[in-house]
C-alpha cells in the first residue's frame, strides 16, 4: 500500500486551515490544508523531521510522544489517532486468516431470535450469521462466500437494498477497511479486494482515496425489502474476547415498531439457510 503513512498525513492535513488550530494565514495557498512547516511547528518538531514522516522515511521507530504531538497538531480524532500509530509502526509481514468461528459464537447468534445478527471478520468476510440476518441479507446466497465491502460496490442491488447506501454504508464502509488496512499491511488478500474493488467502482476509488477511517460502533441502517418493504433499525458491534479482528453485528427495532412487526414477517419464511459460514479469504 506504498506509502499509506504519507498518503494519510496529507488528507489530515488537507482538511485543515491555519485558523481552525490557532494560526494565523499568510497569503495564497497553492493547496488547502496545513503547509508542513506548519504541522511541524504545532508539533516541536523540526521540519526536516515531519518531511521524512510523510516521506514514509521514519527511520526504525517513532515515538509515542511524537505521534501523539502529530496527532494533536492535525485534531485527529481517538480513531484517526490509532490508526496513525497502526501506520507509523507497522507489525512483521504475515497473512493472518480468518479465525473459525466458536460454536458458543454461533448458539449467541441464534439466541437472538428475531434480531438479525452476524460475525464480521477481517477485511470484511462475514463468517457466520443466524437465520433472520440470512433472509434479510442473504448472506448465503453468495457463492464463495459474502464479503461485505464486495457486496455494496459491486452488486447493484446494494443500493436497493440500502436506501441511504451513500449516506449510512458506503463512506462508513471503506473507512472501515482503512482501518484493517492500518493494521494489515501486508495482507495480500486485503490488497487484491482493494484493488478489485477500485477496478470496479469509481466510487470506492474516491471514497478510499479521502482516507477517512472510522471504527463499526454502532448507528443506523435503513434497509428496504423486497417481503417486508422499509425497515429501520439501530446495530451495535461487539468485539469477541480473544478475538479483536471480530465483530457480532446485531440489528434491532423497537419493541412494537413497524419494523419489529415487519421483521417477524421474515422469521416466518422459508430461510435459505439457519445458519452458516462464508468460505473463502474475501
Amino acid at each position: 500500500m506504498d506509502n499509506a503513512l504519507g498518503d494519510f498525513l496529507r488528507s489530515r492535513r488537507a482538511r485543515l486551515r491555519p485558523q481552525d488550530v490557532g494560526l494565523v494565514g499568510y497569503g495564497p495557498r497553492r493547496v488547502p490544508g496545513l503547509r508542513r512547516e506548519e504541522v511541524a511547528r504545532l508539533a516541536g518538531v523540526s521540519v526536516d523531521y515531519y518531511v521524512r514522516l510523510e516521506q514514509g522515511r521514519r527511520g526504525p521507530a517513532v515515538s509515542d510522544s511524537v505521534l501523539g504531538a502529530v496527532a494533536r497538531a492535525l485534531a485527529l480524532d481517538e480513531v484517526e489517532r490509532r490508526h496513525l500509530f497502526d501506520l507509523a509502526r507497522p507489525p512483521a509481514p504475515r497473512t493472518p486468516a480468518q479465525p473459525a468461528v466458536r460454536p458458543g459464537v454461533r448458539s449467541v447468534l441464534d439466541a437472538l431470535g428475531g434480531a438479525p445478527a452476524f460475525v464480521l471478520g477481517r477485511r470484511m468476510q462475514v463468517l457466520a450469521w443466524n437465520a433472520v440476518a440470512d433472509a434479510l441479507l442473504g448472506f448465503s446466497a453468495v457463492p464463495g462466500g459474502y464479503n461485505a465491502a464486495r457486496q455494496i460496490f459491486l452488486d447493484p442491488a446494494a443500493r436497493t437494498l440500502f436506501t441511504r447506501w451513500e449516506e449510512e454504508v458506503a463512506a462508513d464502509a471503506v473507512a472501515f477497511l482503512r482501518l484493517d488496512a492500518g493494521r494489515h499491511p501486508d495482507d495480500p488478500w486485503l490488497t487484491a479486494l482493494i484493488a478489485e474493488l477500485s477496478a470496479g467502482s469509481s466510487d470506492f476509488r474516491a471514497l478510499w482515496a479521502a482516507h477517512r477511517v472510522k471504527d463499526k460502533t454502532h448507528g443506523r441502517k435503513h434497509l428496504w425489502h423486497p417481503a417486508t418493504g422499509a425497515l429501520d433499525f439501530a446495530y451495535e458491534s461487539l468485539t469477541l474476547p480473544g478475538d479483536p479482528d471480530v465483530l457480532i453485528v446485531a440489528y434491532t427495532a423497537e419493541p412494537g415498531s413497524r419494523t419489529a412487526q415487519r421483521i417477524a414477517l421474515l422469521t416466518e419464511l422459508p430461510a435459505p439457510a439457519m445458519a452458516g459460514a462464508g468460505a473463502g479469504p474475501g
